[in-house]
């Protein structure tokens, strides 16, 4: 731990003109009783806080959706899964929605990473040793699977035993993460050691200049060259590790993200479609209730879990790579939004080139509508704006992954880019950004009975089987009245959370009711 000490201490020497607004950014609000309060709210990171609420209210977009059955759940007539045919679009403001919503998977587990880094630099600093920070991360682990395992309880009236909504995927890869920051919090250290016994005279004046948060006391982690060296070596190696993490969903595929090409000549269908797969769930899903949680989108009797944690784990690994970036720089939050910016703009051009070149997709010969139909040799993701915007969730593809960093991060930019005295004003926004599990779980339950009554009094027949009730096809259609509800309950749902909020920042550092 010491070298995140140090780095602590190098922090509180930065002249206060000079720190980020976000610099003290961490998944708890900095109310901690044991660490001395900021001076100004300045200091309290913003951006995260903005971008997890806005993520909480695009994610109710999209249950209010499942709860008023206003369309089907997919930018297509089907879901975004691996080796599921595509033959029709959604309805424009549905795809649109959709494709938003797509953002909020991947964010909350960046975001979740990034927390990670910032709660262990807190703990630090309140004398907490290695194992007690481990037994935090298990802790909250437990607790958010029993939580979801709870919720799938009460949601499937106790037929299905497990049901991975996604707090699973989150409390695990949250404590992955966790393991993984305290192990690099080991070794860092001494490979800097290392460097320095190798170059014991290797010192770049240049680097003390330009990275001044990594100053290390010599005798205990190197020297400023070992420091830097050792830094940079363990950021490359999550950035290969949250490369790896990703692509092993497309080499794990037991479709090899294909389907079966439509034969034109006799116009014969033979695709991996959820009609011809081996069950009603599609030809990429797991049968394994053991095996295949981890992994693989996975249906059987008793368990259903849609979000496999190790497919998603390579945000939480980019969260760690991001916020140990974020916590060993100066620089202010004009330039932190311009390398935001810059990120986003970074995973943009990597999105566009699994179109044109057409890799790290798994939705390989699943576009069959009829545009692409008419021009079945072209390139299927240039066909049209639908088709160059769809990307598999189930579990995410490099075209998703790529994606929907790209759009995190340029909501980082922005929400980072609003001068504090405004985004102070946001308070819908961080009061749903700080309770976000309290919001959560209250925003299922509300939405869901809600939804439901609004439905039995104004909706009607929209031909469209609703997900909760596949023999019911009553809902509302109205996109007008969609949005109209959704922003009724989240105006209603608000100040519940608002009061969580404060609640649960007077409570203690390692108080249960932190974890929501």
């Amino acid at each position: 731990m010491t070298q995140e000490t140090t780095v602590s201490a190098a922090r509180r020497d930065v002249p206060p003109n000079e720190r980020r607004p976000d610099a003290g950014y961490g998944s708890f609000p900095s109310t901690d009783r044991d660490i001395p309060k900021p001076a100004k709210q300045s200091t309290r990171a913003l951006a995260p806080d903005l971008l997890r609420g806005f993520l909480m209210l695009t994610m109710a977009l999209d249950h209010m959706a499942l709860a008023l059955n206003t369309w089907q759940h997919g930018t297509g007539r089907e879901t975004e899964m691996d080796g599921v045919v595509i033959e029709e679009w959604n309805r424009p403001v549905a795809y649109v929605v959709r494709t938003l919503t797509h953002l909020c998977a991947s964010g909350f587990t960046m975001l979740l990473g990034i927390g990670v880094v910032y709660l262990g630099r807190s703990r630090t600093r309140l004398g907490w040793s290695s194992l007690r920070i481990a037994k935090y991360f298990a802790v909250r682990t437990a607790v958010l699977t029993l939580i979801g395992v709870l919720l799938g309880l009460a949601v499937s009236g106790g037929r299905v035993w497990f049901m991975n909504f996604v707090l699973f995927s989150l409390a695990i890869d949250y404590f992955l993460a966790g393991m993984l920051w305290l192990v690099i919090d080991t070794t860092e250290p001494l490979l800097a050691r290392a460097v320095t016994r190798v170059f014991p005279d290797k010192v770049s004046e240049e680097d003390e200049a330009d990275e001044p948060l990594l100053r290390q006391e010599r005798g205990q982690d190197g020297s400023e060259f070992g420091v830097l060296v050792s830094w940079h070596i363990h950021n490359a190696l999550l950035a290969v590790l949250g490369l790896v993490t990703i692509w092993w969903n497309i080499w794990l595929s037991p479709t090899n993200g294909h389907c079966d090409i439509r034969d034109h000549a006799s116009d014969v269908m033979q695709p991996l479609s959820v009609a011809a797969s081996e069950g009603p769930d599609g030809p990429a899903v797991s049968h394994n209730p053991l095996l295949g949680i981890w992994f693989w989108i996975t249906q059987t009797e008793r368990v259903m879990s849609v979000f496999p944690p190790m497919a998603w784990v390579s945000f939480a690994v980019l969260g760690l790579l991001y916020g140990r970036i974020d916590v060993t720089r100066t620089w202010n939050s004009s330039v932190a939004a311009l390398c935001n910016l810059a990120a986003g703009l970074g995973f943009l051009v990597l999105f566009v080139l699994t179109r044109v070149l057409r890799f790290g997709n798994l939705s390989e010969g699943c576009l069959q509508t009829p545009e692409h139909d008419k021009y079945p040799d072209r390139n299927p993701y240039l066909a049209s704006a639908q088709s160059f915007f769809y990307i598999i969730k189930y579990p995410p593809d490099v075209a998703f992954w790529a994606f929907t960093l790209a759009g995190n991060f340029f909501l980082l930019a922005f929400f980072g880019g609003i001068p504090t005295s405004v985004a102070k004003r946001f308070t819908l926004l961080l009061d749903f950004g700080r309770a976000a599990l309290f919001f959560y779980i209250t925003h299922l339950f509300f939405i869901f009975i809600i939804g439901p009554l609004m439905v039995a009094l104004f909706g009607h027949d929209t031909g469209i089987p609703t997900q909760m009730d596949p023999g019911s096809t009553r809902g509302i259609d109205n996109a007008f009245a969609y949005f109209g509800i959704w922003a009724f309950a989240m105006l209603v749902m608000w100040p519940a959370v608002r009061w969580y909020g404060r609640f649960k920042g007077s409570k203690p550092a390692d108080s249960i009711w932190r974890f929501f």
